[in-house]
């Protein structure tokens, strides 16, 4: 029999299945098991770090200071109410262990949360204790001995097995799975709710029981009486009785962008303050929901497809709203079809999400931006589970005949090469990551080796402290990038023109330093590894000087009656 409380938890926990199971980046080739137990591992580690740095920072008690954090969460989701409903089960354990003056890795291993499996590694984050491990686990354990929370299951995987979760939990998982809006009456794969991959994902649908009005299709009648492709541009002008859509849009090349790609593209992101205690209030936690809805992406902000003012100071626009700004006729038309952990190989598991009609729809931009999975992966020897260029060559042209087959013709599709990953542990090694700083004890190299440890890290090739292993995966990310090039310059397709571009990221970071940024700013402080919001908007930004100048076609034509439709259509209705 379970547990009450974990009947109680269950509800909320199930909301944070997309954190649990498909949030991690580049994980979808790690067994199951082990990737769980990894994360469960370094969930324990960075909240009893945070409850330990937040007593430290406001000098106060481990209990007042785990009652600061839950009073820090949202209402939604239940999130506050599971806090003080974990603070109240395992508190005490925590309590006890944390005045015995031990560290988090000590805390977690022994109420069970991080576990050393025979023949494995210690995986920790902060330096050991002076004594010796096992020393100190013995007696944090004689601590904690009769605490029956030791009992407990530590895993949260049979959540969906409940019977009154188990349909909508299935509907959940499935359109995370397939990058499918979980919320869609009229299953025309767009949406009006803005997570669980909707409108945060693709352009908002303007009329969700009509499965032939969403963004993207070319007019119906020129929208006469309704609007049928959600750009806010609909019915007759009474000056001359001539449609809006036909004055305003007819012959401008309308075209929509899609990005097929994965974390990256997505723009995955965990804030700092969610970790770190000296910055962290009331006002830190205020999108958690919304982030964890969308699998810890933040796609409405992303370099191709973000819809959002940047939170960043960089004030460059995302793709989508350049080719907006450049035609108004484009509003809504975005489709970001990228996924966690996606790579060349699994693509294929979730490409027929793309909605787009040969007969029916606009061309459209398609953007194939793989640019981590291919040579990333968690595994103690990660050259093995690399993309080979056959395999990679093989999947590509699989997908491009699968556009082909989809696409309006006028289409064009941009393959985007890999990076030089290297530059993470020659610019971030001896940094002192967010949970570091406080105390000056955690660096990145600290994380990157807790992470590979555990076999969750999102890329052990390019960080990691040998050197040769960061050098192999660039020679392989460099092969693969050569072989999508030798694709994009030999074949030849129906209806679309195909193209390849560099990831020039290294131009970037010369750019970034000459206007007086730092390196470490163009990489997220949490995961220390994805690219962060400045650089998305960076590459974005060298992304359209470089189609303006080498493919202006690609772009299509300025609009002469923008001003105009913003005259008589405002907004356009938003997104």
């Amino acid at each position: 029999m379970k547990p009450p409380w974990k009947i109680l938890m269950a509800t909320p926990l199930f909301f944070l299945l997309t954190l649990h199971t498909l949030a991690s980046p580049a994980y979808d080739h790690q067994p199951g098991t082990r990737r769980s137990k990894g994360q469960v591992c370094i969930g324990c580690v960075l909240v009893v770090s945070v409850i330990e740095q937040l007593a430290q920072v406001h000098n106060s008690t481990v209990q007042t200071s785990m009652e600061r954090l839950c009073s820090y969460l949202p209402e939604k989701l239940f999130l506050k109410t599971t806090c003080y409903l974990v603070v109240s089960i395992f508190g005490p354990d925590i309590i006890k262990l944390l005045k015995a003056d031990v560290n988090a890795d000590v805390v977690c291993h022994t109420l069970e949360f991080c576990k050393q499996d025979p023949g494995q590694p210690l995986c920790h984050l902060y330096p050991l204790p002076k004594e010796s491990w096992k020393l100190t686990l013995e007696k944090a354990r004689q601590i904690v001995k009769k605490s029956p929370t030791l009992t407990y299951s530590r895993s949260g995987s049979d959540i969906c097995s409940l019977p009154f979760l188990a349909k909508i939990c299935q509907r959940i998982k499935l359109a995370i799975q397939n990058s499918l809006p979980f919320k869609d009456v009229d299953s025309d794969k767009y949406s009006v709710f803005p997570t669980l991959r909707g409108s945060h994902w693709r352009g908002r649908d303007c009329n969700d029981s009509n499965k032939m009005a969403y963004p993207g299709r070319r007019p119906d009648n020129w929208d006469t009486h309704q609007d049928s492709n959600c750009n806010g541009i609909w019915g007759v002008d009474p000056k001359d009785g001539i449609p809006y859509e036909k004055k305003f849009c007819e012959g401008s090349q309308p075209r929509g962008i899609i990005l097929l790609g994965d974390s990256a593209g997505a723009h995955f992101h965990i804030p700092p303050d969610w970790i770190t205690a000296s910055q962290m209030s009331l006002k830190s936690f205020f999108n958690l929901p919304t982030a964890l809805t969308n699998e810890l992406d933040w796609p409405q902000l992303s370099g191709t497809t973000g819809f959002l003012d940047s939170t960043s100071r960089v004030k460059e626009n995302s793709i989508y709203l350049r080719l907006r700004k450049r035609n108004h006729c484009n509003h809504r038309d975005y489709q970001n079809i990228s996924r966690n952990g996606a790579s060349s190989q699994s693509l294929e598991r979730f490409i027929e999400s793309l909605s787009r009609n040969q007969l029916l729809d606009q061309p459209a931009i398609v953007i194939y931006a793989m640019i981590g999975n291919d040579v990333c992966n968690g595994k103690i020897d990660p050259v093995p589970g690399m993309t080979t260029p056959e395999k990679l060559y093989s999947k590509v042209m699989e997908t491009l005949q699968y556009l082909d087959s989809h696409l309006p013709n006028g289409s064009h599709v941009i393959l985007y090469g890999l990076p030089d990953g290297t530059f993470l542990w020659d610019n971030l090694h001896s940094r002192y990551h967010p949970l570091g700083q406080l105390n000056k004890d955690v660096t990145y190299a600290h994380l990157y080796s807790f992470l590979s440890c555990l076999q969750v890290s999102p890329c052990h090739g390019w960080m990691s402290s040998n050197k040769t292993l960061r050098t192999l995966t660039s020679e392989r990310a460099e092969q693969l990038s050569i072989t999508l090039k030798k694709i994009a310059t030999s074949q030849k397709f129906t209806n679309f023109n195909l193209f390849y571009m560099d990831f020039d990221f290294q131009e970037i970071t010369e750019e970034w330093q000459k206007s007086g940024g730092q390196l470490c700013q163009l990489i997220e402080p949490v995961d220390g590894f994805h690219p962060s919001e400045v650089a998305l908007q960076l590459l974005a930004d060298r992304f359209w000087k470089k189609v303006q100048l080498q493919w202006p076609q690609v772009l299509g034509k300025e609009n002469p009656f923008n001003l105009q439709i913003e005259q008589v259509f405002g907004d356009q209705g938003g997104h």
